[in-house]
Order: structure tokens, then C-alpha cells, then sequence
């Protein structure tokens, strides 16, 4: 659920609930500049003429009101960490976040390039998108391939079901798309062998795992840790 936040005086009480509660669901603290320390030349005015600071990472205002420093946050998520069944879950959960954090950057550029692809061979046809795809094929294979193999078995499945919710297609459909079927029905033979299942979407409500994946990825944005990529919160999480 995401929560608009409007800044008025009488909202205040209101505001600091909100923060209450986020920071409770999350278990996590906000990261932002203490106000003292923010140099006037970057103060803006609201429409009240308060002053403020707007942090772009935590994408939030900070106000000094009373002395006390006030965070206006432009949109909050609200959310509570998944329910952990035991202690081996709940490091399992925290494992998973540091292999989200190393596949990430990865990821980003692996949907870049695929979106470029898209875009560019949309009005391609025949042999001039055949002739087109097997160069980008060669050009991915000498960029990735070296980066994707590296990956650990963990890795591999998390890099999988982030390209799926991004671009809501498995793995082995990508690969289809880009290469054909037969190479992707062997790219899923190879992916199986190191139990990554490149035919598996992601879905929070089904697998565990993808639950724990977008709990992470919303904690990590949100905290400005990770950036989300362009379209992440156009994803609906349907049950």
C-alpha cells in the first residue's frame, strides 16, 4: 500500500504515526542528513515558507520544526518482513539479501540491454533481425556470459526471478524470444543441473523465496540502498 503524503501543519501528529509505523514494519532505520548539518544554499521553501532539504536517495523533505527534525517522505511503502517460521529462515532471509546485492548491478544492465533490444529490432523482420540478433548475441555472450557463469546456484535463481518480474516473462522465455527454442530448451537443461529452473516466473504468492525477494527489494529501495529500475513499481503483486 502506498501512502501520499501532504504537508500540513495539523497533519504532523498524522506524519509521525506513519513514520512509526514504517519503521516498525521495517525494522530498519531511515538514513538522511541531520538538518544542522545542511548548508543554506541547499535549503528550499515550501508553499508555507518552511524551510527544508530534499534528499533525493530517501526521496523525503527534512524539516527542523521546533527544534526537532521532521522527515517528509514523498511516498511510503508499507510493509511488515515476512513471517519467518524459524531461526534458519530468518538467516536464510538475510542471506538472500547479501546474494540480491551482488546480482543486482548485474541485473540492471542485463534488462537495459534487453530492453535496447527490444526497442531496436521491433520493426525488424527476416533476415535483417536474424542478422541483428545473432550480433547482439555475440556482443552479450562477450559481455555476460563469463559474469553469468560465475554466479552461484543462489545467485543464478535470484538474477532469474528479477528478470522476470521486470519484464514479466521467465528466463527461458527471454531466451525464446532472443534465440529460439531450441537453444533456450538447452539453456533450461543446463540451468536445471545447477537447480535454477529458468521456467519458473516469479510470484511472491507461490514461492517462498520470491516473497522474501520482494521484501528485500522493497527494504532496500526504500532505504536507498538499491535503486529501483525504471518501471520497478509498476509491478502488481496479484494474489
Amino acid at each position: 500500500m502506498k501512502v501520499k503524503v501532504m504537508i500540513f501543519d495539523k497533519l504532523i501528529p498524522i506524519l509521525f504515526l506513519f513514520i512509526g509505523v514504517y519503521c516498525f514494519s521495517q525494522q530498519d532505520t531511515i538514513q538522511v542528513k541531520s538538518f544542522d548539518d545542511i548548508p543554506k544554499s541547499k535549503l528550499q521553501k515550501d508553499e508555507y515558507g518552511n524551510e527544508y532539504y530534499y534528499d533525493e536517495v530517501q526521496k523525503a523533505k527534512i524539516y527542523k520544526i521546533n527544534g526537532e527534525q521532521v522527515i517528509v517522505m514523498d511516498e511510503l511503502t508499507l510493509r511488515a518482513n515476512p513471517h519467518f517460521n524459524n531461526q534458519l529462515d530468518r538467516n536464510f532471509y538475510f542471506f538472500l539479501n547479501k546474494k540480491l546485492n551482488r546480482v543486482y548491478p548485474l541485473f540492471l544492465d542485463a534488462l537495459e540491454q534487453y530492453r535496447a533490444i527490444q526497442k531496436e529490432s521491433a520493426n525488424m523482420k527476416g533476415a535483417e533481425r536474424s542478422r541483428y540478433m545473432k550480433q547482439r548475441q555475440t556482443e552479450l555472450a562477450a559481455s555476460y556470459e563469463k559474469q553469468l557463469r560465475a554466479l552461484t546456484t543462489t545467485e543464478g535463481q535470484v538474477f532469474a526471478k528479477l528478470m522476470s518480474r521486470a519484464t514479466g516473462k521467465t528466463v527461458y522465455e527471454i531466451i525464446k524470444e532472443l534465440r529460439g527454442g531450441w537453444s533456450a530448451f538447452w539453456w533450461n537443461v543446463k540451468g536445471n543441473i545447477a537447480d535454477v529452473s529458468l521456467k519458473t516466473p516469479y510470484d511472491p504468492h507461490k514461492y517462498r523465496d520470491d516473497l522474501f525477494i520482494e521484501s528485500l527489494l522493497q527494504s532496500n529501495w526504500n532505504l536507498g540502498y538499491l535503486q529501483p529500475y525504471p518501471g520497478a513499481n509498476e509491478y502488481k503483486v496479484n494474489k
